[in-house]
C-alpha cells in the first residue's frame, strides 16, 4: 500500500465543497489514513511552497493558503500517489479532464480546491 499527502483547500471550504471531495475520495476507494482540519500560518505555508519561493506567483499562493481552512490528510491505497494526482486533475481547472476533482470544484489556475503530493 502507498501513501501520499492531500489538502482540501481554502476555495472548496468557502464553496462548501469539502463532504463532496471527501465523499468523491472514499468513493474512488482511497483510505483516508488520517485527517486534520486547520489554517496554515504564513510561516507553514511558505514553508510548504519552498520550492516555489523564486516564482513569481509565490506570495499570492501563501496568501490564499492562509486565507481560510483546509482539510490535511494522508491517503492510502495501491498506487495511491498517481491515482490521487489523476482524480485531482490538471492544475488549471479549464484544462482538467471532465469528471476530476478540480474540473469540477476549482475555479482557476491558483483556487483549484485540492493539492497532492507527487513523491512518497
Amino acid at each position: 500500500m502507498e501513501k501520499t499527502f492531500a489538502i482540501i483547500k481554502p476555495d472548496a471550504f468557502e464553496r462548501h465543497r469539502v463532504g463532496a471531495i471527501l465523499a468523491r475520495i472514499e468513493a474512488e476507494g482511497f483510505e483516508i489514513v488520517a485527517l486534520r482540519q486547520l489554517r496554515l500560518s504564513e510561516r507553514e505555508a511558505e514553508g510548504f511552497y519552498a520550492v516555489h519561493r523564486e516564482r513569481p506567483f509565490f506570495r499570492d499562493l501563501v496568501r490564499f493558503m492562509c486565507s481560510g481552512p483546509c482539510v490535511a490528510m494522508i491517503l492510502s491505497g495501491p498506487g495511491a500517489i498517481a491515482r490521487w494526482r489523476e482524480l485531482m486533475g490538471a492544475t488549471d481547472p479549464a484544462k482538467a479532464a471532465p469528471g476530476t476533482i478540480r474540473g469540477e470544484h476549482g475555479t482557476d489556475i491558483e483556487r483549484n480546491a485540492t493539492h497532492g503530493s507527487d513523491a512518497p
